[in-house]
């Protein structure tokens, strides 16, 4: 009769672990779900300095423009004219991200403010300019 008490003693003593694995498998979901992707420009930039940059959040739309003025969005040159279709359609897969333009020392002043107008004609309000810390 002791034997019978300790065999059923120990088929009570296990740990079940799927609840745990449930939680942590949802958890995967919801973080892989509600994660916000920033889309790459595609190309690096000399970036001017600044001593009063501060770091952006909520950014998910990169427009790099480069030394020879040609702007790169999501790893591929785009046509100036196609900006505001780009932005626009990155805007849409997250309303609440900011454009970041990423100008290149040497780009013109020409080339950023019309990126700016068409993120601006795109519905984008919140545009930054990228520097690099001082």
């Amino acid at each position: 009769m002791r034997r019978n008490n300790r065999a059923a003693a120990e088929d009570e003593a296990q740990i079940d672990l799927t609840p745990m694995l449930d939680v942590v498998f949802i958890m995967l979901i919801f973080f892989i779900v509600t994660a916000s992707f920033i889309k790459e420009a595609g190309i690096e930039v000399n970036r001017p300095e600044a001593s009063t940059s501060q770091p952006k959040k909520n950014v998910n739309i990169l427009v790099a423009i480069n030394a020879n003025n040609e702007i790169w969005m999501d790893k591929r040159r785009i046509d100036v004219r196609a900006v505001r279709a780009n932005i626009e359609r990155l805007h849409a897969e997250n309303p609440k991200g900011a454009v970041v333009i990423q100008a290149d020392n040497k780009s013109n002043t020409e080339t950023v403010a019309a990126v700016l107008d068409a993120a601006r004609e795109a519905g984008v309000y919140d545009v930054s300019l990228a520097t690099e810390d001082d």
